[in-house]
């Protein structure tokens, strides 16, 4: 049996915001060529347990190591080319076009242009976008359509590890649902390590290997979906998914 390889490992790492904890001390481990979705109501500490693994925010305590090695002060913009980022609604640069917006860290790190230009490429056609959108602002852009930039940005350095913090949150249903589809199928193909946030278990059900339940600041439990459903570490593990009952059951219930 081959043993588990950890792209991610955090031990004791901890986050206060003067008196309140958002982050108490966590042990975690996120295996290679997974995804692992950080899930739980508002104000749980899950964004702010990816924006850590970032480097965006200093953990008080403890340890973040990524790919064997520790995260530090003095090695996290070396350490970030080696991440992709992607927040809700994109967090494109509003004055720069599509092209520049994807192609900016490749441009700082000296990249050629017919480098940059092959990547575009490839990107566009993993995420379905048409070039005919790369000279366009993101306000000229749908929602969806800055969703799939701010994807390409993401991957445009080739990262090992991908980190998504409620990337679909802000779209309608049926945007939601065909890129949900699109984005498994780009993890998959691409076999990168994936760190997503979400606040809705179906959601979370559908990407994740390895669910990571959070309350308080804390992680309540841990395992696969099945695993949470049928053996809750708590009550409110149980309240938790019984609360995110598909919209459909709980209309067939009230007809019944």
């Amino acid at each position: 049996m081959t043993d588990t390889v950890y792209m991610l490992q955090l031990k004791g790492v901890c986050k206060r915001y003067n008196d309140i904890q958002a982050l108490a001390p966590t042990d975690l481990s996120v295996a290679e060529a997974q995804t692992t979705v950080l899930i739980g109501p508002s104000g749980c500490g899950k964004s702010t347990l990816l924006r850590l693994i970032a480097g965006l925010i200093r953990a008080d305590s403890g340890t973040i190591v990524v790919e064997g090695t520790p995260l530090t002060p003095d090695n996290i913009t070396a350490l970030r080319h080696r991440m992709g980022y992607v927040i809700q609604e994109g967090g494109l640069f509003p004055h720069f076009n599509v092209r520049r917006n994807v192609t900016l860290m490749a441009d700082y790190l000296g990249w050629d242009v017919e480098r940059i230009d092959t990547r575009l490429g490839e990107l566009a056609d993993m995420v379905r976008l048409p070039s005919s959108l790369f000279d366009r602002y993101p306000a000229e852009l749908s929602g969806g359509q800055r969703q799939r930039v701010s994807l390409m940005r993401a991957l445009m350095l080739d990262p090992h590890l991908l980190l998504l913090d409620e990337p679909l949150g802000a779209l309608d249903p049926m945007i939601r649902y065909e890129l949900q589809q699109e984005l498994k199928t780009i993890f998959e193909n691409l076999a990168k390590t994936v760190v997503m946030v979400t606040h809705d278990i179906a959601e979370a059900a559908f990407f994740g290997h390895t669910l990571v339940l959070m309350r308080g600041g804390h992680v309540v439990q841990k395992g696969n979906v099945q695993q949470l459903a049928r053996s809750p570490a708590e009550p409110f593990v149980e309240q938790f998914i019984t609360a995110q009952r598909d919209p459909m059951q709980q209309l067939n219930e009230a007809l019944s």
